[in-house]
């Protein structure tokens, strides 16, 4: 997988260096590219993933090798201790943060006359706790130091549309929008700002599979106005925007990024 270009080369602004931020589930993906183009832009970066992972270490080193500083920080997002010991991790090694993006999910793809409670718990806790803990402590620490901060989370198309496998995943990213909105009236008078992305179509690992079917590649394609799916750097860019002081001004908003997926309606 081709690693992202220098800042220089790829004529990205450093906006924030000085900043810590915080990515959660950022091995692969779309967490991996936001981590990247954070890192690109200047900040210091602490790459959160669930559990000992190859790929996490792989994206620190990415990191350093273009010059950054990034820390590969273990949690699961929906366990109250392992968050806790994440955010003072960041802390006594950074110093502080500012910058979160919520960005750990996951989306098994489920019937809904075969979903379990199991299933329906795991998600909205990964989902939706994990955005509540994680904000939560960020905004503590936002609040402590004075200055402000950013918490982004990415949400999904899914928050304005169903989906027939994604009955216990829609309400998480309905759900994690609200959240930056309610949030965004809450921490705006200490400088801290709260929005959402919402992704359409994103390819990558976990659905390229469903994409090597090119009847499917073709339908959906054919969906989305610019005629392609999104790619990871599509988002990365919108959540550096958010990160920094471009966007002082933005708070409470969301951001649909799906190249006209969702307008397509005749």
């Amino acid at each position: 997988m081709q690693e992202q270009p220098d800042a220089a080369s790829a004529g990205i602004n450093r906006r924030l260096v000085h900043k810590t931020a915080l990515v959660t589930g950022a091995s692969r993906g779309i967490g991996r590219a936001i981590a990247l183009r954070l890192a690109a832009e200047g900040a210091r970066v602490a790459v959160n993933h669930p559990a000992e992972d190859e790929a996490a270490r792989a994206v620190v080193a990415a990191i350093r090798d273009q010059g950054g500083e990034a820390l590969a920080v273990s949690a699961d997002v929906s366990d109250a201790n392992q968050v806790a010991a994440m955010f003072a991790t960041i802390a006594e090694t950074y110093g502080g943060i500012d910058i979160l993006v919520n960005n750990a999910g996951i989306c098994p793809f489920v019937e809904w006359f075969d979903l379990t409670e199991a299933i329906w718990d795991r998600v909205h806790g990964v989902n939706l706790k994990g955005t509540f803990l994680c904000s939560q402590h960020a905004s503590r620490l936002m609040r402590a130091q004075g200055h402000g901060g950013r918490i982004i989370s990415i949400s999904s198309i899914s928050a304005l549309v169903g989906g027939s496998f994604q009955t216990h995943y829609t309400p998480t990213k309905a759900g994690i929008r609200s959240l930056m909105q309610s949030l965004a009236i809450v921490l705006g008078p200490y400088g801290i700002t709260c929005n959402s992305i919402l992704p359409g179509t994103i390819l990558t690992d976990i659905n390229r599979a469903h994409y090597e079917d090119p009847a499917t590649m073709t339908r959906d394609v054919g969906r989305v106005p610019l005629g392609r799916l999104g790619e990871p750097d599509d988002i990365a860019g919108v959540a550096a925007f958010l990160a920094s002081d471009d966007a002082r001004y933005v708070n409470g908003a969301e951001i649909l990024v799906d190249g006209g997926l969702f307008v397509n309606l005749q």
